[in-house]
């Protein structure tokens, strides 16, 4: 299976091409039905056109700004999501929106540390070898540090994947990585194809939610899990009007100083009000098909991980 992964031609051949994968649920109308980007009203393709402009725009300063946003703390809550999934060697991934590729980084560091404990476990029970045989015993299991674990960063963003795969190739990352361009709405994969599917703060920026999940469910394997980190709506009142505080007055002015765009800053901050909160986001991924559905608050809801299985 990990080797029908590779290389990416292979797996954008069902959709035949990335436009038709960026842009095929626009199906070419100039425009459609009303939706909301931020707290604009647009059209369905308008806001698509937005949003990609947005990621465009910020690509570059998208890692430095995430730290200056969140004060690192965004860190914090990607480490809790793999954790959460706790993949084991062999795990097929598939990240999507994750152009600059921080799950995917730690989904291999994750299970290259999984496979160094397998590894120093089994050579404790193969004590009567000689020095020899364990050494070529243990480089023969650490040239295969992901026991075929395959991620693939699935971004609509060319921008994106082009500072993820900058990112891969200085901190080395290259082993069970690919990069697909494609769109939530209608992934360029076939069907249950996948163990385990992420989307860390980008759901919030799909313009049909109902559609990315149900695509979710489509790539996933039987027995596959669904993990979506995202911003959501704190519980705690004070907190809520310092939250508010914070996120209009500050996070705008980082933007500009930071990355000069306050405009795609302002938009992200009012998209994180207009996105739906912890229990009507569960409920829209129970309607996608998915079962044990459920969801762990961060920092008073700040941000919480919805989590689902396909059965």
């Amino acid at each position: 299976m990990a080797a029908a992964l590779c290389p990416c031609r292979a797996l954008l051949a069902r959709r035949g091409g990335a436009a038709r994968a960026l842009f095929g649920s626009v199906r070419g109308l100039a425009a459609g039905p009303e939706t909301h980007f931020g707290f604009q009203t647009v059209t369905e393709a308008e806001r698509r056109e937005k949003i990609y402009q947005v990621f465009e725009s910020v690509a570059k300063k998208y890692d430095v700004m995430n730290d200056s946003m969140t004060l690192g703390i965004h860190r914090v809550w990607k480490d809790i999501l793999v954790h959460k999934m706790n993949p084991s060697p062999g795990t097929l991934l598939l990240d999507v929106a994750g152009g600059t590729g921080d799950i995917a980084f730690r989904f291999i560091n994750y299970v290259r540390s999984v496979r160094e404990r397998q590894l120093q476990r089994k050579l404790k029970h193969h004590q009567n070898l000689s020095w020899q045989e364990i050494s070529e015993s243990y480089q023969e299991d650490k040239s295969k540090s992901l026991g075929d674990s395959q991620v693939v960063v699935c971004d609509i963003n060319k921008e994106m994947l082009k500072v993820g795969k900058q990112k891969a190739q200085h901190l080395g990352y290259s082993e069970g990585l690919s990069w697909v361009l494609g769109n939530a709405e209608e992934l360029p994969f076939d069907d249950d194809m996948f163990d385990v599917y992420t989307i860390a703060f980008g759901i919030r920026n799909v313009t049909r939610i109902d559609l990315a999940l149900q695509e979710a469910y489509r790539v996933l394997k039987p027995g596959g899990r669904f993990l979506c980190l995202e911003f959501s709506h704190v519980s705690n009142p004070l907190l809520s009007r310092l939250y508010d505080l914070y996120s209009f007055q500050v996070i705008p002015v980082l933007g500009e100083v930071i990355a000069g765009d306050w405009k795609s800053y302002q938009y992200l901050v009012e998209s994180i009000r207009r996105f739906p909160p912890q229990e009507e986001l569960k409920a829209m991924i129970e309607d996608a098909g998915f079962f044990k559905v459920d969801y762990q608050n961060l920092n008073s809801g700040i941000v919480a991980i919805h989590s689902g299985f396909k059965l």
